[in-house]
């Protein structure tokens, strides 16, 4: 089974067309950067820490995948625009970080997070279909891929989706990405808080249109640079 085929089946995907295309186009555009070596990598920016926030689950879902569309064996998906995000965790000098858990969560297309005390202060709807949370072992490549919604703004923050990168039990990054460009980012303290320009960019990703997607779904791409690994 080779890369493509293995995400689609971790991911519980169906293999349409679409899908298959992404996926051949995201990987093949992005094999230069498997292979980074030499005085090139030594370039690599570490991706910046950002807050873990207060909603990090505190009671998971049923589901803890990362197809965080559809919620165990319900029948009805996620509310959202669909998003394929992928990416690759390296370390400083390009080396992949296989066997690594990335974990993402995020708020509902209502603005809510799946924590107890996540709901929406203005509206107290919740998405009951929707993951909000989701795991993805890194492949020998450092590779990991998830299906999930375009993040929609919490009150008092710009859309984003919370990241953590784990080692067995050592934590090496916490981060939030961001949609590039988005009109709120100029206004939120969090990502404020990551004073140089260029460093903040680094959280930043562009979520591009699908283009044989009948669905409207979208691409994104976060590829992820951690410090000092166990290993090392």
């Amino acid at each position: 089974m080779n890369s493509i085929d293995r995400l689609l089946h971790e991911a519980h995907l169906s293999k349409d067309g679409a899908r298959r295309a992404f996926l051949k186009k995201a990987f093949a555009g992005s094999a230069a950067l498997f292979t980074l070596s030499g005085a090139y990598a030594e370039l690599l920016s570490r991706t910046p820490s950002q807050t873990e926030g207060p909603y990090y689950p505190d009671k998971f879902p049923l589901d803890t995948d990362n197809d965080l569309i559809v919620l165990n064996d319900r029948l009805t998906p996620g509310i959202g625009v669909v998003t394929y995000l992928s990416g690759r965790v390296t370390d400083l000098k390009g080396n992949p970080v296989k066997n690594a858990t990335v974990e993402i969560w995020q708020c509902d297309a209502e603005g809510s997070y799946i924590h107890s005390n996540g709901s929406n202060p203005s509206t107290r709807k919740r998405d009951n279909n929707f993951q909000g949370f989701g795991r993805f072992l890194t492949s020998a490549n450092g590779e990991y891929f998830f299906r999930t919604i375009k993040p929609v703004p919490y009150p008092g923050r710009t859309p984003h989706i919370h990241v953590i990168v784990k080692k067995g039990d050592q934590r090496l990054l916490t981060t939030q990405c961001y949609i590039s460009g988005h009109e709120l980012n100029r206004n939120d303290g969090v990502l404020r808080s990551i004073s140089d320009p260029i460093v903040r960019e680094l959280c930043m990703v562009d979520w591009l249109p699908i283009a044989d997607s009948t669905a409207g779904e979208y691409s994104a791409r976060f590829d992820i640079v951690v410090g000092q690994t166990p290993e090392a």
